[in-house]
């Protein structure tokens, strides 16, 4: 299912960092996720370390 915007899933985390992950990277149901492992983060792009700089 890889591929597109349309399987691309936002999850914000307890400590207010923001992940952006295929819905195939991440374990669960993704109603009830509000903290990813440190597995499923490596597979992520951890999108709070992006904002706010030159490239945007």
């Amino acid at each position: 299912m890889k591929g597109g915007y349309e399987s691309i899933v936002w999850i914000k985390d307890r400590d207010g960092a923001e992940y952006a992950c295929y819905l195939d990277d991440i374990k669960g149901t993704i109603d009830l996720k509000e903290e990813l492992d440190d597995e499923e983060k490596t597979r992520c792009l951890n999108v709070s370390q992006m904002v706010g700089t030159e490239r945007w």
